[in-house]
């Protein structure tokens, strides 16, 4: 992790909820890898002693008002310079002993992204329905986005500064991965992921991840995501199912209405125009606003750009 005789500036950060048990450790075991980083612990008003026992392990901690850690994240980015960025949860289940492995990695190839695909060491480190709905939105992020990804929702990444400060974040939960994945594969920017190990919760500590609340934002979130980057398809897609309904709907009559000349239902007919009237605005709505969609595009493209890498290159 050289360049030139000069090491790029690493910054860990650790969003925290709730952590007192682990966050420690966490910070011990990142110093111990990355002993040149600075490390900092966003505490989200914690009710159990994180901020002070993250102080006592030599992080430096500040609090984040907004509950959420989609909001901890957004003020993290925008709070912290460093070239390299290394965010990990602090509840201890990520292994620090890939860190720098992962920021040579993102350094020599010029990355901007890598994420750490959880490789369980146990059978409880997986709650099973945390398991199922990581691969249904695997599955879903996919095939919407032409994702290549395998674990979308890992907590333990590594970023470029470029990636950082120009990735605009509307998340405030759990859906903030989302969020990250998919500015990813909007700009097409250059991301990897490597396996690391993933281990049980220690005792007395608790997911704050709601699988049916949690999953139903993430969804919300997935689909608000779709409508922004792909509003051709989004819109093309109900185009399409309001064509076909309206089709369904008056092929009785127009195939009276064949045979006799006569409308015999009137108002059927009226809903059937007006189903395709909506159907023909819908796709005309997915047209204009693709146009506007790729021109932000290539306004966050274009203020990429202007940010050099770690390795001082474009």
């Amino acid at each position: 992790m050289d360049d030139g005789g000069k090491s790029p500036k690493v910054a860990v950060l650790i969003p925290c909820y709730n952590e007192s048990r682990t966050v420690a450790g966490v910070v011990s075991e990142f110093r111990r890898y990355l002993p040149k980083a600075s490390i900092y612990v966003y505490d989200n008003f914690s009710e159990d002693g994180t901020a002070k026992a993250a102080k006592q392990a030599g992080a430096s901690v500040r609090s984040v008002i907004a509950r959420g850690k989609g909001n901890v994240v957004r003020q993290m980015f925008y709070a912290i310079d460093a070239d390299i960025y290394v965010m990990v949860d602090g509840d201890a289940t990520y292994d620090a002993a890939d860190a720098l492995r992962m920021v040579d990695t993102l350094v020599e190839g010029k990355l901007d992204m890598i994420i750490a695909v959880r490789r369980e060491r146990s059978e409880s480190a997986y709650r099973n329905g945390h398991r199922f709905g990581n691969f249904v939105f695997n599955s879903i992020v996919k095939l919407l986005f032409g994702s290549t990804f395998r674990d979308i929702f890992s907590g333990y990444r590594i970023f470029s500064k470029r990636f950082v400060k120009t990735f605009p974040s509307m998340s405030n939960g759990f859906d903030i991965e989302t969020e990250l994945t998919i500015h990813a594969l909007t700009l097409t920017l250059p991301c990897a992921e490597m396996e690391s190990d993933y281990f049980e919760r220690p005792k007395n500590s608790y997911s704050k991840l709601k699988t049916c609340k949690d999953g139903f934002l993430i969804l919300i979130r997935i689909i608000r995501l779709l409508k922004e980057v792909r509003p051709m398809f989004f819109f093309g897609v109900i185009a399409l199912i309001l064509f076909l309904l309206s089709i369904g709907i008056s092929y009785p009559i127009l195939l009276t209405f064949i045979q006799t000349g006569l409308v015999p239902r009137l108002p059927t007919a009226v809903l059937a125009t007006g189903i395709v009237l909506a159907s023909l605005l819908s796709f005309t709505c997915g047209v204009i606003l693709e146009s506007v969609s790729q021109l932000r595009i290539e306004v966050k493209k274009l203020h990429y750009l202007q940010i050099k890498h770690a390795n001082n290159e474009f």
